[in-house]
């Protein structure tokens, strides 16, 4: 049973990592991984976005389980609110901005 567990931690941390160093990797170099590659305008914003939504989920695996009955509510609510709000700011990332280079005259 302890084995399982840790397979599953390990398997989580695993994919925390590889996710953050894509985010890194965006943000730095505008590099975007294959499967998002076709959609991301903004590469720079996807890779914030990314290293936001990792923010979210690591402080889920890290201190999730350490909160007490009654701050855990709480931590749980903003520990998802990171994580959606990573994915809000990746899926801003996938539409054009603004093209300033017309004027208005």
């Amino acid at each position: 049973m302890i084995a399982m567990h840790m397979l599953l931690v390990v398997g989580a941390w695993l994919v925390v990592a590889l996710y953050a160093a894509a985010g890194v990797a965006s943000v730095v170099a505008g590099w975007v991984p294959w499967p998002a590659r076709r959609r991301v305008v903004r590469p720079r914003l996807w890779g914030y976005g990314t290293l936001l939504t990792t923010l979210g989920l690591s402080l889920l695996l890290l201190l999730g389980p350490l909160e007490e009955a009654g701050a855990g509510v709480v931590a749980f609510a903003g520990y998802c609110a990171l994580f959606l709000a990573g994915f809000v700011v990746q899926a801003l990332a996938q539409r054009p901005g603004r093209d300033t280079t017309r004027t208005a005259s």
